[in-house]
């Protein structure tokens, strides 16, 4: 008989984030050390990085990592890009053959920019236009996934272990000034390559331990705005309520996380009467967005990183600082193992940001 404290049980999923203020980059060798500690968090059904600044020979060009099932659906695809974007790249994704990642898609990414003339014919700003790419090519390409399609940034992932992910993709390769990470513990959802984490659009990515019981609601209102939940993952629709949140409706990522981990009306009455106009607009209008049920997410962004959790704090998560890093992960043994020394460490009360961003004057 074994009794509590002798039995190890995860509250699912590892999520680990490395941040540099000052825009320097380092290899992907530290998030993966960073995340190997939280092994037995992930059962082996989804592993993933979020890397920002890998690109910089191409750096105001879209990057989209895409994966295929078949030849025609690469070839599909391929059309579509193709005429929609000024290709200046196109090519396999490189990898290493390890025995512990199998059933392996064609990984490809290509590097580009829209058309003037589409822009034009069309009337939307290049962000708009990808967003809408990225929906058009998951929606109806059968068997292609775009999976990351941001400028200077990448996302990689796929069925395994988070450490043996990075192994796969030579990720000590890449150098970037911010890296996140996942380990996946599917509850109610399949383990494939597009279902893991991070979940990504444009330069938004996203990595998250939790569950969310309002998925349903959530996916409702944002499908109303052009958005497709295509990947069989609950996760995937936070990554486009924060795109919806931020980039269209122009709210900071203060006010993202005041909407999708808002306090509890009865929090809200005993406000101060600024504060409770403030919570209660954003409550009123945009309630469907109301993000419940356990979670904590790492949000990557080209020039920053936010980490949330839900309002009750039902996931763990800590935060520590040393010098210009900042370092995010569920446990503390992953900040402290590629950072013994720490000049501050602290857990986030529920629902209260922590926001990072490069120090100004430097370039994402």
């Amino acid at each position: 008989m074994q009794y509590e404290g002798q039995t190890r049980i995860p509250s699912g999923c590892a999520i680990s984030g490395i941040f540099s203020r000052s825009g320097k980059k380092f290899s992907g060798d530290d998030i993966i050390r960073s995340i190997t500690p939280m092994h037995d968090r992930s059962n082996g059904l989804g592993g993933g990085f979020a890397a920002y600044g890998i690109y910089p020979k191409q750096k105001d060009l879209y990057a989209f990592h895409v994966f295929y099932d078949s030849v025609r659906a690469k070839e599909e695809c391929e059309h579509i890009i193709s005429s929609c974007f000024d290709l200046d790249a196109a090519e396999k994704i490189p990898t290493h053959k390890i025995p512990e990642i199998t059933d392996e898609p064609m990984i490809w990414r290509y590097f580009g920019f829209p058309y003037p003339e589409q822009l034009e014919s069309t009337g939307l700003d290049e962000r708009e236009f990808v967003s809408r790419f990225v929906m058009k090519v998951n929606r109806e390409v059968r068997g292609a996934y775009v999976f990351s399609s941001g400028k200077n940034m990448g996302v990689f992932k796929a069925v395994g272990f988070p450490e043996d992910v990075g192994r796969y993709y030579c990720l000590d390769d890449y150098a970037g000034y911010c890296w996140t990470a996942h380990g996946r513990y599917p509850t109610n959802t399949p383990g494939w390559w597009g279902g893991a984490h991070p979940f990504a659009l444009l330069d938004y990515s996203v990595v998250h331990n939790g569950e969310i019981s309002s998925y349903d609601a959530n996916r409702r209102f944002i499908e109303m705005y052009g958005y497709n939940c295509t990947l069989l993952t609950d996760t995937e629709v936070i990554t486009y309520i924060i795109d919806f949140l931020n980039r269209k409706q122009h709210l900071s990522l203060k006010e993202v996380a005041d909407v999708v981990a808002a306090p509890f009306w009865s929090e809200i009455d005993a406000m101060p009467e600024e504060k409770r106009k403030y919570y209660t607009y954003l409550r009123n209008v945009y309630s469907s967005l109301l993000i419940t049920g356990p979670f904590s997410i790492l949000v990557g962004y080209t020039g920053g990183m936010m980490a949330l959790n839900d309002r009750c704090k039902l996931r763990s998560m800590v935060v520590g600082e040393k010098g210009d890093n900042v370092y995010v992960a569920s446990e503390e043994c992953a900040i402290r193992t590629v950072q013994p020394s720490l000049d501050r460490l602290w857990s986030p009360r529920g629902g209260e940001p922590v926001i990072v961003t490069l120090n100004k004057g430097v370039e994402a």
